[in-house]
């Protein structure tokens, strides 16, 4: 439910923009609202269930999920759908890291890294079925669909948990830290608010001024607030370790590029290339396929080399992909143009990711590898939500600039052109304004399929740029695991 859910939606984007006639920031609060709340509680989502029990929490979290789901799949307006995916990400930042301590807690040691890596492989799988499900159902249903499907399965999930998982809890497991909890959500949520309003305000609006404010002030005082607390969130002598903090740091750069590609990518492909989205779904699979198969061939690559190589040779091949995505114009064919670049960048990351991993949980105490593996999905996430929010600004202004250039050698009626310029914010989305002859129509679309590609392309070699930042990360923080291990915080 949780790993479909987490690529599904992009792929609804294009049509629950037409349906609710939203603009980009619109359907960006739709992603962002999701992934904020999950990467701000899922380190809290695994102390409760630490504390609480892990069934419990489970459970908890898939109801929690099932309702919101109900609740997106039935809404009338583009701000209750915001609020329910909300919602969805606080269920899934408890059933996140509640299934894989399920797993963790109900194998030996023999056993337990083969049920790891089954769970691993489903969530791969998931991953790759979510975009074609999701674009099946919403060229042969409705985006509703999307979301109304995980109610039979959180009742199958529920009834089989309750059936067959025994409760656990952890006998060590300490109190649970809210202030960091709120401190962090409420940081988020203003920086990537102020972010996002800052197209619809601008940047003076108090608005966007006061969210960016309230963001920056409350993550100061969490990082000082778990530097004091007993029992922080988030231990801040873990990044002590050189290892450890290149390898949060190079996630962050990393996963800010990826974050923002699967965000643009869908939009690109359906309101610009004019592909279904079921087409749209299939066209991202061979990117999942790719990290399925060759995971268990970069897991070996660390072993015989160490994970530095690969951490720097993974982001440089990921940066020549988003090059790759720079290039098409509109109406390129996808196995020449898109499929080259999908398989570069899917590549890449199925080299970077084993040995990210590893250098993460091998650069602590192993009584600390579950807090250190959680801290990184956080940062992961955090930097997917970041980079839309930010890089969205600039997709917006390359747009508006673009298609202005455009506009202005069409010798359009005034009124016809400041239609246009108030609605910049929906890109591709943005419809021709009735009033105008066919010709006219045809011109001022492709001046908007032409300014959509132009803020693509900026934003693709901003990616390539953050996986090369990434690949110097990986170069001069990054030791070889024999080295970091002597050294634990």
């Amino acid at each position: 439910m949780a790993f479909i859910d987490s690529t599904v939606v992009n792929v609804a984007l294009p049509a629950l923009q037409a349906s609710f006639h939203a603009t980009v920031v619109d359907v960006q609060w739709v992603v962002e609202s999701y992934g904020l709340f999950l990467a701000a509680l899922i380190l809290v989502g695994g102390s409760l269930g630490d504390l609480l029990g892990r069934r419990l929490m489970f459970l908890t979290g898939v109801a929690i999920f099932a309702a919101a789901s109900a609740g997106c799949g039935l809404s009338a307006n583009i701000h209750q759908l915001i609020i329910a995916r909300s919602i969805q990400g606080v269920g899934a930042a408890l059933l996140v890291p509640g299934s894989l301590a399920i797993i963790s807690t109900s194998f030996d040691e023999k056993s337990r890294g083969q049920a790891i890596g089954t769970w691993s492989g489903f969530t791969a799988i998931t991953t790759g079925i979510g975009p074609v499900l999701g674009g099946w159902l919403v060229e042969h249903a409705s985006w509703r669909w999307v979301f109304l499907i995980n109610i039979p399965l959180a009742v199958a999930v529920i009834v089989i948990s309750l059936w067959r998982i025994p409760e656990s809890r952890s006998a060590s497991a300490r109190r649970i830290d809210w202030v960091g909890a709120v401190l962090a959500t409420v940081g988020l949520g203003g920086l990537v608010g102020g972010f996002l309003e800052s197209v619809n305000f601008g940047w003076k609006s108090p608005v966007v001024s006061g969210g960016l404010t309230v963001g920056i002030v409350c993550l100061i005082a969490f990082v000082l607030f778990e530097a004091r607390s007993a029992a922080p969130m988030l231990p801040l002598t873990l990044f002590e370790s050189r290892s450890f903090s290149g390898a949060n740091l190079l996630t962050l750069c990393l996963y800010a590029a990826i974050g923002i590609f699967f965000f643009v990518f869908p939009l690109n492909l359906i309101q610009v290339q004019g592909y279904s989205t079921t087409a749209t779904g299939a066209a991202i699979v061979p990117f999942i396929l790719l990290m399925f198969f060759l995971s268990r061939w970069s897991g070996g690559l660390v072993a015989r080399y160490g994970p530095r190589g690969p951490l720097i040779i993974g982001p440089l091949i990921i940066a020549l992909g988003f090059v790759l995505f720079a290039v098409p114009s509109v109406g390129s064919s996808y196995w020449k143009a898109f499929f080259p670049a999908v398989l570069v960048v899917g590549f890449g990351m199925a080299v970077s990711v084993a040995p990210l991993t590893t250098v993460v949980m091998n650069s602590v105490k192993q009584d600390r590898a579950g807090t250190a593996s959680g801290i990184n999905n956080a940062v992961a996430r955090v930097a997917g939500v970041l980079a839309i929010a930010v890089l969205g600004i600039i997709m917006v202004a390359s747009f508006r600039a673009r298609l202005n250039n455009g506009l202005a050698h069409l010798a359009l009626p005034p009124g016809i052109v400041q239609q246009l310029q108030a609605n910049t914010s929906k890109l591709a989305g943005l419809q021709v304004p009735a009033g105008v002859d066919d010709h006219t129509k045809a011109a001022i679309r492709e001046s908007i399929r032409e300014a959509f590609v132009f803020g693509f392309r900026i934003v693709m070699l901003i990616c390539a740029g953050l996986s090369l930042v990434s690949a110097g990360i990986a170069w001069l923080m990054i030791q070889s695991t024999e080295k970091a291990t002597k050294d634990f915080p």
